[in-house]
């Protein structure tokens, strides 16, 4: 195995178990100096104790930290304490997280704030406590771990899914602001086993969503050569990419700019020809002010028209 990532620091919030163990152990195959986060994580025989004995019996470097991301003085030590020991923090992983899955109408207030807090704020917390210092270094990767149900919506989970999708605007206006520093952000939306798909699925298709088949594309968001701004999808030896876009659109004459004309040209404005990915959110404004100014130039009819 090429060691992709030799003497690189990372901090992977939630890697106690299940996908987070998976991300830290493939971090130190590559060579990667590992912080194990988990909540307990310093209690003797916990799980993360665990991952940084298996780390170090493979010849790796790692330490187990106890943060709870959302508490940000906690997190704040745990990125100390990483300098200290190395020097400096090159990758943070955002992947701690929870469910609280109900449908909306049963769904408390308090769930839908925990859940929000733990992925948005959490990961907000961990991304600030290493933000300047990335800059300073003129090297940074950070993952936010996303999920379809953000991307696409899934039957009782609002919370998630509003979770996962604040994760996807916080990694797009973050990879604009990093850019100039080499800081690169990134989201990975993993598919893998749960209670849900053990109902859905057979075993044999269940064993295709093992944690350690999404971890390979972890490493490809965090190495040297890492994109930016990529939403990649992993599961089962599968990677995607996914993409907001936006629609050419129509425009409407000051004269006719009536709901009921917009309504009733609906198909036009969802019309998937041509859609474009915006580099920034000023994209919309620029789009729609140059189809007005065409307009008003007296162009062509045209399917801006």
């Amino acid at each position: 195995m090429t060691k992709l990532l030799q003497d690189r620091v990372a901090i992977v919030t939630g890697s106690g178990r299940g996908l987070g163990r998976s991300h830290a152990l493939e971090l130190a195959r590559h060579g990667a100096r590992v912080v194990v986060n988990d909540i307990g994580a310093c209690q003797p025989g916990s799980p993360a104790e665990g991952v940084v004995a298996e780390i170090k019996a493979m010849g790796g470097e790692a330490f187990a930290h106890d943060a709870d991301v959302t508490k940000s003085t906690q997190v704040e030590d745990m990125v100390k304490q990483a300098v200290g020991k190395w020097g400096r923090v090159d990758i943070l992983v955002n992947n701690a997280g929870i469910l609280r899955d109900k449908s909306f109408a049963k769904m408390s207030l308090d769930d839908f704030r925990l859940v929000m807090d733990v992925h948005v704020m959490g990961a907000a917390n961990c991304t600030h406590a290493v933000w300047n210092l990335m800059r300073a270094q003129n090297f940074g990767r950070i993952v936010m771990t996303t999920s379809s149900t953000g991307l696409y919506g899934n039957f009782g989970q609002a919370n998630y899914g509003a979770a996962k999708m604040a994760l996807v605007g916080l990694m797009q206006t973050l990879a604009l602001e990093g850019e100039r520093n080499n800081v690169r952000v990134n989201c990975l939306a993993p598919t893998a086993a749960t209670a849900m798909t053990e109902e859905l699925l057979t075993p044999e298709d269940l064993a295709l969503l093992a944690a350690t088949s999404v971890s390979p594309g972890l490493v490809a968001l965090v190495t040297e050569d890492a994109p930016t701004r990529t939403i990649l999808l992993a599961g089962a030896g599968g990677f995607e990419q996914a993409h907001i876009t936006m629609t050419q659109g129509i425009y409407i004459k000051p004269e006719d700019l009536h709901a009921e004309t917009l309504i009733a040209r609906m198909a036009e404005v969802a019309d998937r020809d041509g859609e474009t990915v915006p580099a920034t959110g000023f994209d919309q404004l620029r789009h729609e002010v140059a189809k007005a100014r065409l307009q008003r130039q007296g162009s062509p009819d045209s399917a801006l028209a």
